[in-house]
């Protein structure tokens, strides 16, 4: 055996290991996305159920004010300690909350840009590496239901209601189809 036979594996060996250091694995990006369906499914089971019995939207809203955190901790509560999951916009509701951060913002900007350029799918998910820690995103498109409270033209109840629990409101004036925000799973390399 010559040494270049040697070589040659050796050097695979680690471009594949560099490869597989660089890109995330998929069972973390399926991970993510477990997590992500359990804070969806939970926030908006709630909410169809409060639409569905106030169809005005005030009960939805109440139960946002009052749960929806309280959901988001809960579900984390959950989750293994080397993760979480999160709800995050451009246009917060809950600065105290949900303020993004800037790789959140270059993420949603990524979104608002594909649906200017009518490229974009409500299924893409993205996935950002930052050190050790494995960021997947799922976006939340801006369905008519959610123009309720976060439309422009808002009831005067909706819009009163707002500004009491949300003095510093700025989620709202949205349109069918637009990009509301994004639920974001982090996972840590453990």
């Amino acid at each position: 055996m010559t040494v270049r036979h040697l070589i040659l594996p050796a050097f695979l060996a680690v471009s594949m290991l560099h490869a597989s250091e660089a890109a995330p694995q998929p069972q973390v990006k399926q991970e993510g996305i477990k997590y992500i369906k359990m804070l969806g499914g939970a926030l908006k089971g709630e909410l169809k159920a409060h639409m569905k019995n106030d169809p005005s939207g005030l009960e939805a809203l109440a139960f946002c004010t009052s749960s929806a955190d309280t959901i988001t901790k809960e579900v984390n509560a959950k989750l293994p300690k080397y993760a979480s999951v999160r709800r995050t916009a451009l246009k917060v509701r809950n600065n105290s909350v949900n303020t993004p951060d800037a790789t959140d913002r270059k993420v949603m900007e990524a979104y608002e840009k594909a649906i200017a350029d009518k490229t974009f799918s409500p299924k893409d998910i993205k996935i950002v590496k930052e050190g050790d820690v494995t960021r997947i995103y799922k976006p939340l498109v801006t369905k008519a239901v959610c123009l309720k409270c976060h439309g422009s033209a808002l009831s005067p109840k909706i819009k009163e209601a707002i500004e009491s629990a949300y003095p510093h409101d700025h989620a709202t004036g949205f349109k069918e189809g637009s990009l509301r925000g994004v639920i974001v799973a982090e996972i840590k390399k453990h």
